[in-house]
């Protein structure tokens, strides 16, 4: 494989700014520092990027699908579709392909699905169960019909069928059972996270719940006299919080809080994206529900929000714009938290020995190209 060396670049590794550096990578990164300790290879292929800024891959360990296809699908081919397209269209590198509550059968294929689509496409590093474990109070945009009660077995059974590859569970931890769900998820090294759930505080502080699933959204909210799903992830530090930043879901004020309460090492921004993601506004489909995809919102027909057709490019800018992130912190919202929160050794910094996940921003901080196992593509923009 040809050996790559961008040069005289702004470069934020996740933990330190060099302000002109070079990156060297073949499918792992070889060498990273600044420009006075470059020394050139014979055969290495060199980019000059003066302007430009590099970052690390973007890690979405919430998205349910884009570009026409959705993981439910449980298409192998079209969950590899969509993360090719995530990956050339917005950077993402790495993908938790995300389910939601439906049958059985439906999550069965679904597992089987992803878990043939990831072994030909190292993109996708796990799986994202949302629901069906959840509390009907807070469904939001998951079919009723199809809400269980926590079921370890069942987990069991989804996690063989994807390969192994289930890392976080959403659910609702007032339900019963809850505590013995919880510690069978700990013991498959699954993540168990809070969401659709009317949980009070109490309730939070016997959990073992440590993410927060879309914090703000489809959760018992904070009020003076209960703090709620939301009020307990802003109180516990040692807990990740999801956000959407997309100004819908949640307004940019409201960004803005989560951002100065929780800091930057402890959010994760995801696009919990639908199908309709990429394609132009219009009628779509969530999980077997009509959406109605317009102003780059995508409702159900009562007005729910149904998942987003954010782009995971844009998250990463509006937690700038919106929650006044440096762009180092935007680094660990959109790449460093999620590799160490679920323990992707070779991803979610540029350090050597990683995986060559590189995106490249032009001074806007728009994304012009992605570098995946240090494979070059060009972004895309519609």
């Amino acid at each position: 494989m040809t050996v790559t060396v961008l040069t005289h670049a702004v470069i934020y590794t996740g933990y330190e700014c060099i302000n002109e550096g070079y990156i060297r990578f073949d499918d792992k990164i070889l060498a990273v520092g600044p420009m006075a300790e470059y020394r050139p290879q014979a055969g290495e292929e060199i980019k000059n990027l003066r302007g430009l800024t590099v970052i690390p891959g973007f890690i979405d360990v919430h998205a349910h699908g884009g570009y026409g296809f959705d993981a439910m699908d449980g298409d192998a081919d079209q969950i590899d579709k969509m993360a090719t397209n995530m990956l050339e269209h917005e950077g993402v590198t790495t993908l938790f392909a995300t389910t939601m509550t439906q049958s059985v059968a439906n999550i069965d294929q679904a597992m089987r699905g992803v878990g043939e689509a990831a072994d030909r496409n190292p993109i996708i590093q796990g799986v994202h169960l949302e629901g069906p474990f959840i509390n009907v109070n807070f469904k939001g945009a998951q079919p009723e019909e199809y809400i269980h009660v926590p079921d370890a077995e069942l987990v069991k059974k989804w996690k063989k069928l994807s390969g192994g590859r289930v890392k976080l569970i959403t659910y609702a931890p007032e339900k019963p059972g809850a505590r013995e769900f919880e510690d069978a998820l700990i013991a498959m090294d699954i993540v168990p996270s809070v969401g659709h759930s009317n949980a009070t505080r109490e309730d939070m502080l016997n959990s073992k719940a440590s993410h927060v699933t879309h914090l703000y959204n489809a959760q018992r909210e904070f009020k003076h006299r209960e703090p709620g799903v939301t009020g307990h992830a802003m109180l516990e530090p040692q807990i990740y919080a999801e956000l959407i930043a997309d100004g819908f879901h949640i307004v940019p004020d409201m960004l803005k809080l989560a951002f100065r309460v929780k800091g930057a090492d402890r959010i994760e921004l995801v696009t919990d994206s639908m199908r309709s993601k990429g394609m132009p506004e219009g009628e779509s489909e969530l999980g077997g529900q009509k959406v109605y995809v317009k102003d780059k919102q995508a409702r159900l027909a009562d007005g729910t929000l149904a998942g987003s057709v954010l782009m995971y490019k844009d998250a990463f800018k509006n937690a700038i714009n919106f929650m006044g992130a440096s762009v180092a912190d935007a680094v660990k919202m959109s790449s460093v938290n999620q590799a160490t929160e679920f323990h992707l050794e070779h991803k979610g910094s540029l350090e050597v020995g990683k995986d060559a996940d590189i995106n490249v921003l032009t001074p806007e901080l728009d994304l012009t190209a992605t570098y995946s196992f240090g494979q070059y593509h060009e972004t895309i923009n519609d």
